[in-house]
């Protein structure tokens, strides 16, 4: 058989170490299908839906640290990645998405499925191109995948079906197809003197870091030690910073705790490190705040500095060290961690469960597993609740993994992730905390764990509601609406699939089902019924926020939802 465009596609692909691509097959990727069958190299993972093979791309980018490949049929197959790419750009993955699209003769036309990929596609990422005709690869392709790569970002490659089967010249393709450039960045001399300098003159300096930070413990720890400065965490600097760090005083926004909100509004100098955090509410008022970033563009984007420098963590706190005084008060440090101290107490005293006490506390349910999981397992949280309880018990360790969409903020995504996790390495445990409005969006899915016979276990927060929107809806003074969810029974969904499913009402029942669950060989799901009436608040309560809720309360109970108040206060005022 002559060689196709599509061949040549999977060629370069090969080249550039793809082992898997995420997608649904449809008749405009037919040849594209065909070329990786025949390959024998790649293997196909095929998603129930295309929203789940860019998670799941994203996911596998991220553990792999090396580009991944999804891939969407004409119209609405490639549509559907869309929610996905757009995580995967604002969690600066290296993507390559395959957008397959009509027949070329019948662009413009108003053909079936037409839309215009080209356009759709601009907003979330960094490369978008169609291709045409066999002279354009693997040029376009090459270009495609080291664009992805350089900037940590989306590529889109539009490829409509009757192009791909083409036939095509030969075309060298070269060894080495991506180049992930490391280079050294860090500020310029006069820029560290004057960094220096407002941390010099700082009398209470705290620390604000964030996913940027990855690879840079040991740096940021000698440079709180050095500053005698709490360190606040943002969510996605959690996993890299929390762990054999005695300045780290929690995290601040939504979700985080009032110890890392005081550690930022009392003090005198901010640095921010790596972090994009984006509650500008959060920030402080009146102290000098300064930043440093790899990304220029995201300089002074948060809040007003005194000072933005462009560098790579480790490398500008490594240039920095020498330059700062040793002898400072540690008044503020002390203070920051005792309040530390008694949050964590607070907090850890909410994680008890009493048989007689249900529904079971989610805070107990994320204990749990974070205490029975394998020292290095990859975790996957949905947005709301999930996430709070995660960032607040989950134990992480410097060989734990937490995903997440925590900048883009969408529902659905801890299951697919853990797809991508878990068909990237398969021999490490791999668990999806979901809500069950999460699990339910994407529900068919469990379906590819056990298709591909990936061993992840979902872990199943079952309130029978959108939770945090109904908290939102309190602290605004809003009556939740729109919120409930029927009751479901889903580890008997899971066991009708062919799934290991077991459900948990009693929290004495909780550690020996997850242990079970976590120990089976193969796809498990623990389907747990936890309060509904659990309170996540943040850190700082504005009057506003306190107004609502009060507000809330007289509806509630005007409105003949009293009933709502009672199990409120007996969850969060009676335990």
């Amino acid at each position: 058989m002559s060689q196709t465009i599509a061949d040549s596609l999977v060629e370069v692909l090969i080249h550039a170490g793809i082992k898997r691509i995420y997608g649904i097959t449809g008749d405009s990727l037919n040849a594209v299908i065909d070329a990786v069958r025949r390959s024998g190299k790649i293997e196909w993972i095929h998603v129930r839906h295309e929203e789940v093979a860019a998670f799941a791309a994203g996911a596998d980018a991220d553990l792999s640290q090396s580009i991944a490949v999804c891939a969407g049929s004409s119209g609405p197959g490639n549509l559907h990645l869309i929610n996905g790419l757009y995580e995967c750009s604002r969690s600066r993955v290296p993507v390559l998405a395959i957008a397959a699209h009509i027949p070329s003769d019948e662009i413009g036309s108003g053909y079936f499925q037409a839309t215009h990929p080209e356009q759709i596609f601009q907003e979330c990422s960094v490369f978008c191109e169609t291709i045409m005709s066999d002279s354009q690869v693997p040029r376009t392709i090459t270009m495609a995948l080291q664009a992805a790569v350089a900037h940590s970002g989306v590529s889109v490659i539009v490829l409509p079906g009757d192009v791909a089967a083409q036939k095509s010249s030969r075309h060298a393709v070269p060894e080495h197809v991506v180049h992930p450039a490391k280079p050294v960045v860090q500020p310029s001399s006069s820029e560290l003197a004057q960094l220096a300098a407002y941390l010099n003159e700082g009398k209470k300096v705290s620390l604000l870091c964030g996913a940027g930070c990855k690879d840079a413990h040991a740096e940021v720890v000698s440079l709180a030690e050095r500053l005698k400065a709490p360190m606040v965490v943002a969510l996605r600097g959690k996993e890299y910073l929390e762990y054999d760090n005695p300045y780290f005083v929690g995290l601040n926004g939504l979700i985080g705790y009032s110890s890392g909100y005081h550690a930022m509004t009392d003090c005198d100098v901010l640095l921010m490190l790596g972090t994009d955090f984006p509650y500008r509410q959060f920030y402080p008022e009146h102290a000098k705040i300064l930043q440093v970033d790899i990304n220029a563009s995201r300089l002074g984007v948060r809040a007003n500095l005194e000072l933005g420098v462009c560098g790579d963590v480790a490398n500008t706190v490594q240039a920095l060290l020498p330059l700062l005084d040793e002898d400072r008060d540690d008044s503020h440090l002390r203070k920051s961690v005792d309040r530390y101290v008694k949050v964590r107490k607070e907090l850890d005293e909410l994680t008890s469960g009493e048989s007689n006490r249900r529904p079971i506390h989610p805070q107990q349910l994320m204990k749990v597993v974070s205490d029975l999981a394998t020292e290095d397992a990859v975790f996957s949280c949905d947005v709301g609740t999930p996430t709070v309880w995660a960032a607040r018990y989950l134990k992480m360790n410097g060989k734990r993994r937490l995903l997440g969409s925590f900048n883009h903020g969408t529902m659905a995504n801890a299951m697919p992730q853990a797809i991508g996790a878990q068909a990237t390495e398969r021999e490490r445990q791999t668990i999806a905390f979901s809500g069950d409005g999460g699990l339910s969006m994407l529900l068919g899915d469990l379906l590819t764990l056990k298709q591909h016979k990936l061993p992840v276990k979902v872990v199943v927060f079952n309130n029978q509601a959108l939770s945090f929107v109904e908290l939102e809806m309190k602290a605004t003074g809003y009556l939740e609406t729109g919120t409930d969810l029927s009751s479901t029974d889903f580890a008997a969904i899971a066991n009708a699939m062919g799934i290991y499913g077991v459900r948990v009402e009693d929290p004495a029942l909780l550690e020996e089902a997850v242990q079970n669950a976590l120990n089976h060989d193969g796809p498990a799901l623990i389907d747990v019924v936890v309060n509904r009436q659990e309170l996540s608040m943040p850190p700082k309560i504005t009057l506003q926020q306190a107004g609502g809720f009060s507000l809330w309360a007289v509806k509630a109970m005007l409105s003949g939802h009293g009933d709502e108040l009672i199990d409120v206060a007996k969850t969060n005022l009676l335990r």
